[in-house]
């Protein structure tokens, strides 16, 4: 699940990404274009109640890949990302608009 919060200057926005304890994994980090595809630029923390979450700021006007990677192997959309788009492996990876 995605959430946006902009900024009043209108030049970015505060993304914050959340997955669903039903995942079923013991960590998870968040993997896209805004950094390349650095599987440990942005871990994601878990709440008590086992949601993973994180954020990230991105400029405005822009569309991003990503996707996550749960427990190092296992790679998931979110279900409820803005566009999907078709990556060099023919699976999808989710899109955020920005």
């Amino acid at each position: 699940m995605l959430k946006k919060n902009y900024y009043k200057n209108g030049d970015s926005c505060r993304v914050w990404f959340y997955l669903p304890p039903e995942v079923n994994a013991k960590k998870a980090a968040l993997v896209g274009d805004f950094n390349d595809w650095d599987e440990d630029a942005n871990p994601m923390k878990v709440k008590k109640d086992g949601t993973f979450y994180t954020a990230v700021t991105l400029e405005k006007g822009q569309d991003y890949q990503f996707r996550y990677l749960l427990d190092g192997e296992r790679w998931e959309n979110d279900w409820e990302a803005d566009d999907y788009i078709q990556n060099e492996t023919g699976r999808e990876n989710s899109v955020v608009r920005v």
